[in-house]
């Protein structure tokens, strides 16, 4: 299993996950959204940018999801990253999503001069966190009322890894 940059020929796979609830999951659905977004982003910067960025998570040819990472602000002159994931369906459970946010976080260290990558999940994703525990996040807390999805707000858990950590 690797990272490796999007593809022109990823991108209708990409515009999947935005307009098939069925393909994203319970937690990472949000309604309909612009589908040609990820297209234009992608002719701009390959979607590797200086505010963040998505990579394919693939095992050989075969493509199982994206990981995504955004700066965050946490003051006039630093940020950290955060990061989500998610993969096809067929691909989860495997240990896919530990390895691929592990390589994230690291890729993150080695390439940038954050101390810092982060996540949040709901509560009642407990897949999610047990994977972000494997792949070496610290659990730090509860955000209450967090997220915003179908029709009702929901509490999210915050997790950490720190430069050296992993």
């Amino acid at each position: 299993m690797a990272l490796r940059p999007v593809f022109e020929a990823d991108l209708p796979l990409l515009d999947r996950f935005l307009i098939d609830p069925e393909l994203s999951s319970p937690y990472q659905w949000f309604g309909w959204s612009d589908p040609g977004r990820l297209r234009r982003h992608w002719a701009d910067n390959g979607l590797l940018g200086d505010d963040g960025g998505r990579l394919m998570v693939v095992r050989g040819l075969e493509r199982l999801g994206y990981v995504a990472w955004r700066k965050v602000l946490t003051g006039p002159t630093s940020h950290c990253w955060n990061i989500g994931i998610i993969l096809l369906p067929e691909a989860r459970g495997r240990g896919y999503g530990t390895q691929a946010q592990r390589l994230l976080a690291r890729y993150l260290f080695a390439h940038t001069q954050v101390v810092r990558v982060e996540a949040e999940t709901e509560v009642t994703n407990v897949a999610e966190q047990r994977s972000l525990e494997k792949a070496g996040f610290t659990r730090e807390g509860v955000l209450r009322r967090y997220t915003f999805r179908d029709g009702e707000w929901h509490d999210a858990v915050v997790y950490s890894v720190l430069r050296g950590e992993i």
